[in-house]
């Protein structure tokens, strides 16, 4: 991966073309405890993009991957991440790009369109329905979680989960606390409903984390839903039938 520097915090990224001089430029933005290899890579997602004709940009958030871990919780939060992925596209000279979120990653590519309508073509939400606009609640508890000494010292199951994840992912489990209690600027439905770009909505059926594609969906003009049928948060990434809704909502959507 190359990295560059963004307003002081040095940010991993790796980028990809097929041979095409001309392929449109995706930017993917992972979720929370994740890293573009984990979210991106492994799930089959940058091959596929490419395969397909695209340039695909990933990058890591701040405090994951081979990004900068950051302590305080000041550096971190949505709308400050989301201007990572914008220094990224002014970095590589990218005027306006698709942008596929998934998980915390849906949330800071809202802050980037809301922010920057004309930085981004097209928009898909992975991961994220209506919680989107309802926030995310049991923070503290993960944060919890994130600091104990051990995964066996953790006994609420759903923050449990998320340390478990973070162990695999070889994660800094105190720069994911910090990431975790920063302040969560809110989206309401009424900033949803200014998004500018074309909007696809996809969520696991069963995803209690995300909340239901249709109910985000409804709230933005033109938006489209894609419920993933029998996944729920941490299955749906790699589903085959979400990336063929993505990439049939890419294509109706060029620059």
């Amino acid at each position: 991966m190359k990295t560059f520097d963004s307003d002081g915090v040095t940010i991993a990224y790796l980028d990809e073309a097929p041979a095409s001089p001309d392929a449109e430029p995706v930017l993917l933005i992972h979720g929370f405890a994740s890293n573009s290899t984990v979210n991106w890579v492994d799930s089959g997602w940058v091959a596929d993009l490419v395969a397909a004709g695209y340039r695909v940009i990933a990058l890591d958030n701040r405090g994951h991957g081979r990004s900068d871990k950051l302590y305080g919780i000041e550096d971190y939060g949505a709308p400050l991440m989301a201007e990572d992925a914008r220094r990224l596209l002014d970095h590589l000279e990218i005027p306006r790009a698709h942008v596929i979120g998934y998980s915390m990653g849906a949330r800071i590519a809202a802050f980037l369109a809301l922010a920057h309508p004309d930085r981004v073509q097209s928009l898909v939400f992975g991961g994220l329905g209506i919680n989107m606009v309802r926030g995310m609640a049991g923070t503290g508890p993960i944060a919890h979680a994130l600091e104990a000494a051990s995964v066996e010292d953790v006994k609420n199951q759903a923050a449990r989960t998320f340390r478990v994840f973070a162990e695999q992912t070889k994660s800094d489990l105190r720069a994911l606390a910090a990431c975790i209690r920063s302040a969560r600027a809110p989206i309401t439905a009424e900033a949803v409903a200014t998004l500018k770009p074309p909007v696809l909505v996809a969520v696991g059926e069963h995803d209690v984390v995300g909340g239901p594609a249709p109910d985000l969906a409804a709230l933005i003009p033109g938006a489209e839903a894609y419920v993933i049928e029998g996944r729920e948060h941490m299955k749906a990434v790699g589903d085959r039938t979400f990336k063929a809704a993505t990439l049939a909502f890419l294509a109706r959507h060029r620059l």
